[in-house]
């Protein structure tokens, strides 16, 4: 089992970005989470096998219709063990 853990800038915030991301996730058998942060980037982790980690991140690049990425940051993690894929309520801003 591996993991990612990805961070997505761009127009990734009300387009349906983790809609979609949990939707093509899902479909993949890939397990973990989504929730947007509160400098407009989305956070992705990612749990299943390598090919599928690796078409799940270039798949990313391209997110839902009205998305437009321009930057994600990518970083190898130990898996936690997910056992299902969920969108995540929004991260609350550091200064909160």
């Amino acid at each position: 089992m591996n993991a990612r853990h990805l961070l997505i800038s761009g127009i990734v915030q009300g387009v349906g970005y983790r809609r979609w991301a949990a939707r093509t996730a899902t479909e993949r058998g890939l397990r973990g989470w989504v929730r947007n942060l509160f400098d407009d980037r989305v956070e992705l982790w990612l749990e299943g096998p390598l090919q599928l980690l690796e078409e799940q991140l270039s798949d990313c690049w391209k997110g839902p219709r009205s998305a437009h990425v321009t930057k994600i940051e990518v970083r190898e993690v130990q898996p936690v063990g997910a056992t299902t894929f969920e969108v995540r309520p929004t991260a609350e801003s550091p200064t909160s």
